[in-house]
């Protein structure tokens, strides 16, 4: 397993409000308040990603590669650019909420020129790109059989990721014209111009990533190739060599048409035998025949290597493929919700039950600790994102006697003047989220 500590929390957030519940320190009505806080603060954050959800798929409808629907009117290039930026803001927001991480363009170079499970050589050309995003979640190693031979099995430490995301936004039509153009020939492509291209994977090995790519060229490593090719002329040579005295028949004949004579004599065969056209057939099609025969032969052993290649390759796509293009960002929503949500329970709870007053470092520790002790699950718990959200919901704590004109904004979390966290008590805290829930028309979208 990799030493890198990941801030996600693998666990559903349900069962963290159950392990909250189970851990003791709350009692009483205070529990149902507390699973009362959670549901209200689980319907706002549903209600944001939603928000934020719609705003992406508007914009991305005309990027879809899928897309059944048509616009009213063509955008201009300004619009064009704006709704790709709403789209691609929009998919950094979600992965960096559902604590995904950008992978290093090091990594992804390195795929190309270094070989895992599939032993391909592999060529991805980038300047295919208009744009090009790759994040992960979980850096894993893995233990595995390969068959070395045909009786001998080798085992392999694979380093896995086992959530990966891309989004590829082709460059438009006119690139690749001008390509083909200029490398002379017209090739058909796998996705279309101008589109934008989103995958979701699981368990992907690091060094096959290249294999994720819909402009991926393969073919055969130089290791294949000696083994492909040094026995095909190791047996081409004693064929031809077999070959040669239908050959020389052959070419007497042709001589004897064009009647170059002298070029006949300096060739040892006898012309009986060519004169008789029938010997002059059975020499031509017996070397059709035969060189044919071997060239269909190598070329099916060739193709039949291609074929596996391919196969391993649809094969690994296929079974660890999660989500395509538009179902990719509504897959990334639902996480991220879950992670905001969790994130905060966490922090309000620790804040909640806690003798003593806490900064935010000291609230870090307290978390990734219980953690451990809880679950056994070493994480990177991100303190800020989920302080920074606590202190942005404020809301009226209204009460039966009084009017709301009279009440001031609450924030869920402050500081006091040592830096030490500050949150409302539960039974306020769910006034709050209340008072936000019922105005979150005011709420949404995301910052």
């Amino acid at each position: 397993m990799s030493d890198f500590r990941e801030s996600f929390i693998p666990l559903r957030r349900t069962d963290l409000i159950d392990l909250c519940l189970e851990d003791g320190k709350l009692q009483g009505d205070d529990k149902q308040l507390f699973k009362e806080f959670c549901e209200l603060l689980s319907a706002f954050f549903h209600f944001r990603f939603h928000a934020t959800l719609e705003t992406i798929k508007d914009n991305y409808t005309l990027f879809n590669p899928n897309a059944d629907v048509q616009s009213l009117r063509e955008p201009n290039l300004e619009e064009y650019e704006t709704m790709q930026a709403a789209v691609i803001k929009g998919f950094k927001y979600i992965l960096e909420r559902a604590n995904y991480i950008q992978l290093s363009d090091d990594i992804i170079q390195k795929s190309l020129d270094e070989k895992s499970l599939i032993n391909l050589k592999t060529d991805v050309d980038f300047e295919d790109f208009e744009e090009f995003y790759c994040y992960y979640r979980g850096d894993i190693y893995e233990t595995i059989q390969t068959k070395k031979f045909k009786f001998w099995k080798e085992e392999k430490n694979i380093d896995i990721l086992e959530r990966i995301v891309l989004l590829i936004k082709f460059k438009g039509e006119g690139y690749f014209k001008a390509k083909d153009k200029k490398k002379k020939k017209n090739k058909t492509l796998n996705f279309i111009p101008g589109k934008m291209y989103l995958y979701f994977y699981k368990n992907i090995p690091k060094l096959d990533l290249d294999l994720l790519f819909p402009n991926i060229k393969t073919s055969m490593t130089w290791r294949d190739r000696l083994l492909f090719g040094v026995p095909a002329v190791g047996a081409a040579i004693p064929l031809m060599l077999r070959a040669i005295p239908n050959i020389l028949l052959i070419i007497v004949a042709i001589f004897l048409l064009i009647n170059a004579d002298s070029l006949v004599e300096s060739i040892e065969v006898d012309k009986e035998k060519v004169r008789d056209i029938m010997p002059i057939l059975v020499a031509t099609l017996s070397l059709t025949m035969t060189l044919g025969g071997f060239a269909v032969k190598q070329y099916t052993k060739y193709k039949s290597k291609e074929i596996k290649f391919q196969k391993e390759v649809s094969d690994t796509l296929f079974f660890k493929n999660i989500a395509n293009n538009a179902s990719v960002f509504q897959a990334l929503a639902d996480i991220a919700e879950e992670e905001e949500c969790k994130e905060i329970i966490l922090v309000y709870y620790h804040l909640l039950t806690s003798q003593d007053k806490l900064t935010a470092q000291k609230l870090d520790d307290k978390i990734e600790q219980w953690m451990m002790e809880k679950l056994g699950i070493n994480i990177d718990f991100d303190i800020n994102g989920p302080l920074n959200n606590l202190q942005k919901i404020q809301g009226k704590i209204i009460h039966s006697d009084y009017k709301e004109e009279e009440i001031n904004d609450c924030a869920l979390l402050s500081y006091d003047q040592q830096n030490n966290l500050v949150i409302l008590p539960l039974k306020q805290s769910r006034m709050v989220l209340d008072y936000v829930w019922d105005h979150a028309f005011e709420y949404n979208g995301y910052s």
